[in-house]
């Protein structure tokens, strides 16, 4: 018995000398590196969802080089996200431009900014007042440094019609045919009862040239929603591959779900400045979809690819029934294409919290 016990010991003990000589093995041939399984590869991220942000109305983005520079309405501040990605523009970082001052007459409500560049210089446009609505206007900064969120903003002051100095926001600026012009929404008169489209031409990018000319006012019954008062406003222009000019705008008061997107098409060869030139879409081109999350979508941009494929429109919209004109209203974003009579297709608002294709080349 005594031996037997021994014999077992002596199993024992050569069991642990192999387990430890393994042990010694496998460790020194793991910190090498020349056995170790390579990490997992993570697949490469192809998606986005919508919103793009939690919440801001009014949104804008305009590329400038690999660049894109967005901005919403913030209401007490002018402030510029800058991001290579627009689908990562959660993660941008936002740069204050411009703070008002704390009395005055562009001191408060500060609406719809928009960037532009013209001429080598920046221009950031704007809608501000002294906390009565009815003295809104627009007004203009400037800036000469190649880099936006540089401190070189000096303010130029109100952009208006000489001879009608009236309620205006939403102002966006184009170039067509080599000349500039400005869009926005205003009151024919000084009261707020309807809001119409008006076009200007600019001797330049802070000043207008001639008389404001009304090319759209709420006609239709999908642009009366909400009323009194009538709203057409956040006009945005847009030329498709042959060179047709587009404006898009915004139709029915905000503060109900059936604010959505008409379309104002001009005429081959015609004049910007000749409203008998520009028509009118019969139907919105972009309305609420309650199914996908998306009501009262509008006040929209547009924007392209990283690689130039792709053309995208931005928007804002709500992402429940009856949330109005606050800050529940959320950018988005979506690819869009065009109709073979060249008039863009949006198609219909899509689904929140859904994965979409980033936009090609990001």
């Amino acid at each position: 018995m005594f031996s037997l016990k021994i014999e077992i010991i002596a199993m024992e003990l050569k069991l642990s000398i192999i387990l430890l000589s393994f042990l010694v093995n496998a460790c020194g041939k793991g910190s090498s590196g020349n056995t170790s399984a390579p990490p997992p590869v993570k697949p490469a991220d192809t998606t986005f969802i919508n919103p793009i942000l939690p919440g801001g109305p009014d949104p804008w983005v305009i590329q400038k080089d690999s660049t894109y520079y967005y901005m919403n309405t913030l209401g007490n501040r002018l402030a510029i996200y800058a991001t290579h990605k627009m689908s990562e523009l959660s993660t941008a970082k936002s740069t204050t431009i411009w703070t008002p001052p704390v009395t005055g007459p562009y001191s408060k409500e500060i609406w719809a900014p928009e960037l532009h560049n013209f001429q080598g210089k920046w221009y950031m446009y704007f809608a501000a007042d002294d906390g009565n609505n009815d003295n809104h206007r627009i007004y203009v900064l400037e800036n000469d440094d190649a880099d936006p969120l540089s401190a070189g903003w000096v303010f130029k002051g109100k952009i208006a019609d000489s001879t009608a100095d009236r309620w205006a926001i939403d102002a966006s600026a184009f170039e067509y045919n080599g000349q500039l012009y400005l869009i926005w929404s205003g009151w024919q008169g000084t009261t707020n009862g309807e809001q119409d489209i008006y076009i200007a031409k600019m001797s330049d990018p802070v000043t207008l040239q001639g008389k404001r000319v009304l090319i759209s006012s709420p006609t239709q019954s999908w642009e009366k929603a909400g009323a009194p008062p009538v709203v057409n406003e956040g006009p945005e222009a847009l030329v498709n591959p042959s060179g047709q000019l587009f404006l898009t705008y915004s139709a029915s008061g905000c503060w109900t779900d059936n604010y959505c997107l008409g379309l104002l098409t001009l005429r081959p060869g015609g004049d910007p400045l000749n409203p008998a030139d520009w028509t009118k879409s019969a139907n919105p081109v972009f309305s609420t979809a309650s199914a996908n999350g998306a009501y009262a979508p509008g006040h929209n941009g547009f924007f392209v690819s990283r690689d130039g494929k792709q053309n995208w429109l931005l928007y804002h919209a709500n992402s429940l029934a009856g949330q109005g004109c606050g800050d529940a209203r959320n950018p988005r974003m979506q690819s869009f294409t065009w109709n073979t009579d060249g008039t863009p297709n949006f198609g219909i608002p899509v689904k929140i919290n859904t994965p979409l294709a980033k936009p090609s080349g990001e």
